[in-house]
């Protein structure tokens, strides 16, 4: 007998994709024992810091809180969202470019209250160190050499110089599970994904400028604007495995070893409700555009699927923008929209 979408939601769905956000992640069962990181017990967990104190370029991206809470999960994606979280395993997720890849992270952090999305954009020079932390040693050299001049200084302490990264940051202990985004992983290096490997499986990692300094803790500064953190003996362990999402275009393929420790997902070009639901997020809700944006919308699908057109998301987002500035209404305007803004990604 077929399972009802209610029945699946009250037994196991923690995120629901519903948009609404709620307190659900209480209600994540315990890990598996091969999934679980070490004893917390008697350590203070840390309280997941609000949206609010996202940074001003998150803040700037367009639409960026009304297109988490308008993105449409299908049933597909919402159960292998929860299948990542109840196995603590991170989430690949492969599609073409401008798909929405990235918008599931957000998604989920604002249906769960899991506080800002932690973001990591991969590039061919990405290597696992850059995720973790940053050393300023030049810096440390300088004003040591200052205060070497300058009798009665104090130095400073060596937490001052040193910021942990989007990875670092998520794998501190928090409360419940930070949202980490490692963005286009396949542009990486051939190695950052085995090397991504011990971290995944232990939850853990060692900062040697710090646990050269012994037992006791050190104050670091942390990928959240404007907030620290302390760290013990240098090392940074998670008490909640973060909730991970590495986006790929499918450019290449990933080894093995990789792939069976994550959850995979493809997600598929959205169908004309989504695309509105995007839009809208995007462009807020406008009765006077309705019917230019379903012509569009319309016209977007047919070059995908009649004529095999690489079109991305965002170019939509472009047309329908300046449709609605007054291109739409006449046939020249019409003309640049659909030659020039609706052009395939793949034509010369």
């Amino acid at each position: 007998m077929e399972i009802s979408h209610e029945s699946e939601e009250e037994e196991w769905w923690i995120y629901r994709g519903t948009g609404i956000p709620h307190s659900g992640i209480s209600d994540l069962p315990a890990p598996p024992a091969w999934r679980s990181f070490g004893d917390t017990s008697g350590q203070p967990l840390l309280p997941l810091p609000s949206q609010e104190h996202s940074s001003g370029a998150t803040n700037r991206r367009l639409g960026r809180v009304r297109q988490a809470a308008a993105y449409q999960a299908d049933k597909a994606e919402v159960q292998l969202v929860n299948l990542a979280l109840h196995l603590r395993r991170p989430l690949l997720i492969t599609g073409k470019p401008g798909v929405g890849k990235s918008t599931l992270a957000y998604a989920v952090a604002h249906e769960l209250r899991l506080g800002p999305v932690l973001r990591w954009p991969i590039t061919s020079r990405s290597a696992l160190r850059d995720g973790l932390y940053a050393y300023d040693a030049i810096g440390r050299l300088h004003d040591a050499g200052i205060r070497g001049d300058s009798k009665g200084l104090e130095e400073p302490k060596i937490g001052r110089y040193l910021r942990l990264g989007p990875l670092g940051t998520a794998l501190l202990p928090w409360r419940h599970p930070r949202v980490l985004l490692i963005d286009e992983i396949d542009k990486s290096d051939v190695d950052l994904p085995n090397d991504l490997l011990n971290v995944f499986e232990e939850g853990e990692f060692e900062i040697p400028e710090l646990s050269r300094l012994g037992s006791g803790n050190q104050e670091v500064m942390t990928a959240d604007p404007a907030r620290v953190a302390n760290v013990e003996g240098g090392i940074v362990r998670c008490a909640e495995f973060p909730f991970v999402i590495l986006t790929s275009n499918a450019e290449r393929e990933f080894p093995k070893a990789f792939l069976r420790r994550c959850v995979r997902l493809e997600v598929q070009p959205p169908d004309a409700a989504r695309l509105a639901a995007m839009v809208a997020a995007h462009l807020g809700e406008a009765p006077e555009a309705e019917s230019a944006r379903a012509d569009l919308i319309t016209e977007f699908l047919r070059r995908q699927r009649e004529e095999g057109a690489n079109l991305a998301n965002d170019q939509l987002l472009n047309a329908l923008l300046m449709a609605e500035r007054g291109l739409w209404s006449h046939k020249s305007g019409r003309d640049v929209i659909q030659n020039m803004l609706l052009r395939s990604l793949g034509d010369s």
